[in-house]
């Protein structure tokens, strides 16, 4: 079971996704919904993983995995990203993300990528 910090500006996307974690007995111990938000709860709240969307207002994924994996370099970060955006995926795998999921979520391949980056 992992503790998961949710990030998306996407209420719905939050939701989604904290209901196919917790299905999977994972465990929800924050949300999110922008890259600031992101990086302050992480230091708070010290989740197992993080899943974090690329495309968010104040602070982007892409510049919260850089401030996390700065402050953290063994944080667990999971991008989440919409079709047609495998350019910032990559960056986000080049700054330090481990896996990522693509939108709209498919429960088997989150619970994949959770279990692969707690190993």
């Amino acid at each position: 079971m992992a503790r998961v910090l949710i990030v998306d500006d996407a209420k719905f996307m939050r939701m989604t996704l904290a209901n196919i974690l917790k299905k999977a007995n994972h465990e929800v111990v924050g949300e999110a919904e922008n890259g600031k938000e992101a990086v302050d709860f992480y230091m708070e709240l010290k989740p197992d993983v993080v899943t974090l969307d690329i495309t968010m207002p104040v602070m982007s994924g892409l510049e919260a995995v850089r401030e996390i994996k700065q402050r953290d370099p063994h944080a667990k970060i999971i991008m989440c990203s919409a079709m047609g955006q495998q350019k910032m995926v990559v960056e986000a795998i080049e700054a330090g993300a481990l896996d990522f999921i693509l939108k709209p979520f498919d429960e088997s391949r989150v619970i994949e990528a959770i279990q692969r980056v707690l190993q």
